[in-house]
């Protein structure tokens, strides 16, 4: 099995999506109508992109934009470019960033973009003319008061930039249409780091609440990008033990707690494959699965945790959701079976996005916030979110999932409501 079919999941992000829907769907006493409405988008844009690459012959990408819903603000998502990234992959992602904004509660909608493409086989040029030719082909559906995109997987601050910039050719200077840009065109101080940051912060909350303590605790990464890579770097400095991490090439465990601050460097700022790493010993992508922590954080594609592969194998204590739809429903029913408590994505990973509406704001306003501000309030929002889950869990015995469900769909239901649908 190569390292891509081992990174490969197994059930695709909608059709989680969907799945988890319906169960809290079920729990809010959901109607028909209402049903029907939140499970379809808005609006769906599939385009062709062109780019004519730099031995001179023309490629020919798939690209979309889908606005999942718009009832409580601007749409609001990533822009992911990845092989993988089909029409049905970004409807289930544009889907759970509609539960997500309405969760942490920020006056935003669901959208996800994304081109079919590796990112990794395209030079600088070629990537810049992805992006502009991408950007330029999607821009009648954007704007600051219509759908903001931001980062996601295969994209980065310098794609953002260029977004921006082809955008701007047409409505003028607009900082606000997009958000994960450099700090030097408006981007926020913490942005790049917000996602892990977030997911910090609640995992401190969930260790105060349930006498697990960061300090000392084993902690297993699956994913090194950018989530990752600032997630195990934040938890060093608390104190955590980081054991093991992987990447698309393989993983990495040292049984006594890696070097994060060296393989940070080595492995995201200077962009080496983990397991070139010289501080651990080499594993594969499959092997992580069975690496013994009390918290395990997938962190990067959906399905990766299953009930073919690993949900009856796994030893930890909590599963962090750093990663969108990273467990199937299947391997959920399992793991709750087991008594491991799955902290569910659009809760624990929605610190990009929080961050983002900071951007957005500042934007807007024209003035920006010092990192201490972006902290103390994205502590605020995403601990207020937590608190409201952990409540809810309480009361209705039910799984963290299906809690934080409940609350975003009763929330874009009234919205949806309000407006007369």
């Amino acid at each position: 099995m190569t390292v891509e079919e081992q990174s490969r999941p197994s059930m695709r992000t909608g059709a989680i999506v969907k799945s988890q829907f319906d169960i809290a769907a079920d729990l809010v006493g959901l109607e028909p109508y209402m049903r029907r409405l939140l499970r379809s988008p808005f609006r769906s844009v599939a385009v062709e992109v062109p780019v004519r690459m730099d031995d001179g012959r023309i490629e020919v990408y798939r690209g979309y934009r889908i606005q999942h819903n718009g009832a409580r603000g601007p749409c609001k998502g990533g822009i992911r470019f990845h092989a993988e990234a089909d029409e049905d992959e970004v409807l289930g992602l544009a889907t759970t960033m509609t539960w997500k904004t309405a969760l942490v509660d920020i006056p935003f909608g669901g959208a996800k973009g994304g081109v079919q493409v590796d990112p990794r086989q395209l030079s600088k040029r070629e990537l810049e003319a992805v992006t502009r030719t991408f950007t330029n082909r999607i821009a009648i559906v954007l704007g600051p008061y219509r759908d903001i995109p931001a980062p996601d997987m295969g994209t980065d601050q310098q794609v953002m930039a260029w977004l921006l910039d082809e955008y701007s050719k047409r409505s003028g200077y607009s900082p606000a249409v997009v958000t994960g840009k450099p700090i030097s065109l408006g981007g926020s101080l913490g942005r790049e780091e917000a996602t892990g940051q977030g997911l910090r912060y609640c995992m401190e909350a969930y260790a105060r609440d349930f006498d697990l303590p960061i300090e000392d605790s084993r902690v297993v990464i699956q994913g090194f990008g950018n989530v990752g890579a600032h997630l195990a770097r934040l938890l060093h400095d608390a104190g955590a033990r980081v054991v093991a991490v992987s990447d698309i090439d393989g993983g990495l465990h040292n049984d006594g707690g890696l070097d994060v601050p060296r393989l940070f460097e080595h492995a995201y700022a200077q962009r080496k494959p983990v397991p070139e790493f010289p501080g651990g010993d080499r594993i594969t992508n499959d092997e992580i699965w069975r690496v013994a922590c009390d918290w395990l954080i997938p962190a990067a594609l959906g399905g990766v945790i299953n009930e073919d592969g690993n949900a009856k194998a796994l030893d930890c204590k909590v599963i962090v959701e750093a990663a969108n739809s990273p467990t199937t429903p299947i391997a959920d029913k399992i793991l709750t079976e087991r008594n491991i408590t799955v902290l569910p994505d659009f809760l624990m990973n929605s610190g990009g996005v929080i961050v983002s509406y900071f951007e957005w704001v500042q934007n807007l306003q024209q003035q920006p916030w010092s990192l201490d501000k972006v902290n103390e309030e994205l502590h605020r929002k995403i601990t207020a979110a937590y608190r409201m889950v952990r409540d809810l869990v309480n009361k209705e015995h039910v799984t963290w999932r299906t809690a934080a469900y409940a609350i975003a769909l009763t929330r874009v239901a009234e919205a949806e409501q309000l407006r007369g649908h």
